[in-house]
């Protein structure tokens, strides 16, 4: 069995936003030679997420707008007035990481013939919910 690790560093200049990593999972599965296999891809930060979906703008915006709703960004720091309890540790991010639970942490994708095994339109985004600094992707690759 053949087993290929590779790190994406992504970096987000928004403080929340999409980005389309399919093309560079793609480019990791050829270069681990793998024919039949998994691929596993992951957020290694508590603040975003990897998932997959249709590479459509509007849909993006929508999960944007979406996911404000759930877990609005400004809501402070007293849970008495509806804020995160996490941000009375100082931190400014409690939304992130409920926008990270509800979008996940990883996503799998079998790999056939050498190639990621995709339903018509998916593609593999990663989502950013605290950026403007660097994060990473995991993509860990095992098969034969």
């Amino acid at each position: 069995m053949k087993s290929h690790r590779k790190i994406i560093t992504l970096r987000v200049p928004a403080r929340a936003g999409f980005v389309n990593i399919t093309e560079t999972v793609r480019d990791a599965v050829r270069e681990s030679g793998v024919r039949e296999g998994l691929c596993l891809v992951n957020s290694m930060h508590i603040t975003s997420s990897v998932f997959i979906n249709d590479e459509e703008s509007g849909l993006k915006q929508d999960y944007l707008r979406w996911l404000e709703r759930v877990a609005p960004f400004n809501e402070g720091s007293d849970p008495n007035k509806g804020g995160y309890r996490h941000n009375a540790t100082g931190e400014d991010n409690g939304d992130a990481h409920l926008k990270r639970q509800v979008m996940g942490r990883e996503v799998v994708v079998a790999i056939t013939a050498g190639a990621l095994d995709f339903g018509t339109w998916e593609q593999i985004f990663y989502g950013e919910f605290d950026g403007n600094r660097d994060k990473r992707v995991l993509v860990k690759i095992i098969g034969e």
